[in-house]
C-alpha cells in the first residue's frame, strides 16, 4: 500500500492520448476538469491527475 501511486500509473501518457494533447504539452486545467466528469477509464485517469496535482513537488 505504500507505493499505490506507482501501481495506479500503469499506462503513462494514456490520458494525454485520450484527450488529444501532444506528449510535449501539458493538459489544460479546463480540459482536465471536464474529462474528470466522464465515466470509465478516461474519467478515472483525469480524477487521479487532479488529485496528484495537489501533492507537494519537492
Amino acid at each position: 500500500m505504500a507505493n499505490w501511486i506507482a501501481g495506479a500509473i500503469k499506462h503513462k501518457g494514456a490520458l494525454k492520448k485520450e484527450l488529444g494533447v501532444p506528449e510535449d504539452k501539458t493538459i489544460p486545467k479546463s480540459k482536465l476538469e471536464k474529462a474528470a466528469e466522464a465515466k470509465g477509464k478516461e474519467g478515472r485517469r483525469a480524477r487521479l491527475a487532479l488529485e496528484l496535482e495537489k501533492f507537494d513537488k519537492k
